[in-house]
This record gives C-alpha cells, structure tokens and sequence, in this order.
C-alpha cells in the first residue's frame, strides 16, 4: 500500500543514553537522527567504560535533566557508584543500529497479547517516533520501503533484534510533530 498509513501519536528524544525519554512538541531530524538524542552517555568514573541500561537496568529509571551536575549526582547516588556524563561524538556515536526508531500503537497491542522478541520491554520501547498506524497496517513490512513523516523522509531498514517497531535512516531532514501523516512511498 502506498499513501498515507497513520500519523505520528508521540516524538521523544533520549537525551542520555539509556535513560529515560521525554516527549518533545517537535524535533529536527538530521541524518544521524532527532537532534538531541543520546547526546551523551552514562560513564562509569573510575574505569571510564560506558555503562548501559543492559547492565544497569537502574538507568531507565532516570530522568535527565538537562543540568549535567544535578544529573551526574542523581546517577552517582541511584547506581551508588560514581559515575560522570560524557558528550558522544561523531567519532563515538550512541545510536546503536539505526538514527531512528519507530513503534506503532499495534505493535505495542501485539506485544501485550504476546508477539514479543526475546529482550525487548514492551512496557518501554524506547522508540522516537510512536505512530497510530491504520487498520492492520504493520511497519515491519516497510522494510526496504521509504516514508515521509512531516518533512523527513526515511528509510526502513530492519527491525530490531530485542525492540518494538522498526528502525530507519534518514534521507532527507527536516521537522516532524505529533499529528504529522505518515505516508509510505512507492
């Protein structure tokens, strides 16, 4: 099916990897994804070896801030170690498979009757952009196919090994906000 196939229910950026998200009005997507997503990561402060929520499930329940002190001392009390932020890089990036990640609604509903991959929380999915997808629309079949979501342009490339959804490159920025369409291209 080409045209439009739902629309955009939630954007969230991550802003330190493996935290939790916070839901944004709008966000600028650039080719290595939404502007301000996992801009910086967790950093054990003795060993300097990056700590992740697959080792420390304590991260996801961390909010950012925004305030670096403040949140390099929540982490340090909550893990009770010290830890430190560091800003990722271009050199260092903290996008694991793809610049963006996209779970519908139906595969959250799917997730609670049970179609759920090994290692994926479907309580959190951690995805950028939630989409109400129509009838039984699926994005796991999108892979290989291209969308428009308000003013970006992607391309699926494959779902994730132990997430909802699917994951996709950008390949044209722009904006997208919650209501934008989301239409698959032929």
């Amino acid at each position: 099916m080409n045209g439009v196939v739902g629309t955009v229910d939630q954007v969230s950026v991550y802003p330190v990897k493996s935290l939790a998200g916070r839901t944004v009005a709008e966000a600028r997507v650039e080719p290595a994804g939404l502007v301000g997503d996992r801009a910086w990561a967790v950093v054990d402060a003795t060993t300097g070896e990056r700590v992740t929520v697959k080792t420390t499930p304590e991260l996801a329940e961390v909010v950012a801030t925004g305030d670096d002190e403040a949140d390099t001392i929540t982490l340090t009390e909550v893990l009770g170690r010290p830890v430190r932020l560091q800003r990722t890089s271009a050199e260092a990036p903290q996008v694991d498979a793809a610049a963006v990640h996209l779970v519908s609604r139906s595969a959250i509903d799917r997730a609670a009757g049970g179609d759920v991959p090994a290692g994926c929380s479907a309580d959190d999915p951690r995805a950028n952009l939630l989409l109400s997808l129509d009838g039984d629309e699926d994005e796991r079949a999108w892979v290989g196919r291209s969308l428009r979501i308000g003013e970006v342009e992607l391309t699926v490339t494959r779902p994730p090994k132990h997430c909802l959804g699917v994951y996709a490159e950008v390949r044209t920025p722009g904006r997208v906000r919650p209501g934008d369409p989301v239409e698959l291209l032929s």
